[in-house]
């Protein structure tokens, strides 16, 4: 894998700010707030992202809801310490954000780069429909020795490849950061719409020993 662990993991994002910022933590004097970002796709839909940016990033920057804003970042997953809604979060942590004037759904506004290692057996299905899909977790390097753990969907004949993996493989992946409502049943009978982040895969390959000799 690449030996710059920043260049194992970049997020490019252009969307809306949707919600306030909000306190999320306080790290040697830094302080993190979260805010979600409406991101168009050419299909009309859209996807609602987490973003976390540090205090330091908002000199100058407008995160009213309503703004329009660019953000340059890493895709993170953090283990929730609380046992309300996913057991995971995973969130857009920002590098970099700015105001825009304008969104243009015909140009690449949600791109994403992962480099990372095969965590889990991949798992192979086909929809109702015959439709190919396989989902794999990728262990994606981090500075300081963490990693994150990134859930992703490849689809087609991407799924039929992807479904070859095996648990160790380095892959490089390109897509895209999507959000997904569902439906999850609780112990007390109760459902619960919660929402799903994921990587959509647009292209993939598997690297090959040779190429991780530095």
């Amino acid at each position: 894998m690449s030996q710059n662990p920043l260049e194992n993991n970049r997020v490019y994002l252009c969307g809306k700010v949707v919600t306030p910022l909000n306190f999320s933590h306080e790290s040697f004097g830094e302080k993190f707030f979260t805010f979600k970002l409406e991101v168009p796709r050419l299909s009309q839909q859209k996807d609602i992202l987490i973003v976390t940016v540090s205090d330091r990033l908002l000199i100058n920057v407008n995160l009213e809801a309503g703004s329009l804003v660019e953000v340059l970042g890493q895709f993170r997953s953090y283990n929730n310490p609380s046992n309300v809604g996913n057991r995971i979060i995973l969130t857009v942590f920002a590098r970099d954000i700015k105001n825009v004037e304008s969104i243009d759904p015909s140009k690449n506004i949600n791109e994403i780069f992962l480099n990372g290692y095969v965590c889990k057996k991949p798992q192979y299905r086909t929809t109702p429909l015959g439709r190919e899909i396989t989902d794999i977790l990728l262990a994606v390097n981090r500075l300081y020795g963490k990693s994150d753990y990134i859930p992703c969907i490849a689809w087609g004949r991407n799924a039929r490849f992807a479904s070859t993996f095996q648990i160790g493989d380095n892959i490089k992946i390109w897509g895209r950061v999507q959000s997904r409502d569902y439906q999850k049943k609780l112990e007390d009978g109760r459902v619960e719409i919660r929402t799903a982040y994921e990587v959509s895969i647009f292209k993939l390959e598997r690297v090959e020993k040779s190429e991780n000799v530095s």
